[in-house]
């Protein structure tokens, strides 16, 4: 009698066990699908991503490089001061990009150019996202905000 209770304790045990397994397994993969890492021009360039990997680039909008294609394709350059990367995205713009602003965008490289599918911009005058003042003060190029 006893050792029906230990096998029925051990099945349950295992069976415990593979769930947990599975479960984690699973919740691992799907934040692997969630996660972009952040980047700076300098860094793309001096390391730059796996194709297809998607990932953030986030800095300043270069002077006189924003231009309008055809439709809703918009291309211009984005800068850390250390390097410039060139960005086509196609869609709405948030209204408070602009030349000189800080933006990240998410996207993938095609061969020397970032595919954005999505660009956020600082929402006032005296926000900058935490990662691109790093990236910004890194080059040397960050400049404090005039109160």
């Amino acid at each position: 009698m006893k050792s029906l209770k230990k096998k029925r304790r051990i099945q349950v045990l295992l069976a415990t066990a593979v769930a947990l397994f599975a479960s984690v397994a699973m919740i691992g993969m799907a934040f692997q699908d969630g996660i972009n890492f952040f980047r700076a021009p300098t860094q793309v360039m001096e390391e730059p991503p796996q194709p297809g990997e998607v990932f953030r680039l986030g800095g300043l909008v270069e002077a006189g490089s924003i231009k309008r294609g055809d439709g809703e394709t918009i291309t211009f350059n984005v800068t850390d001061g250390g390097a410039v990367v060139p960005v086509k995205f196609t869609g709405v713009l948030p209204d408070l990009f602009g030349e000189n602003q800080g933006m990240i965008g998410t996207g993938v490289m095609e061969g020397e150019v970032f595919v954005a599918d999505e660009i956020l911009a600082k929402h006032d005058e005296s926000y900058m996202p935490k990662e691109v003042v790093d990236a910004l003060k890194e080059q040397g190029v960050y400049q404090e905000p005039s109160s």
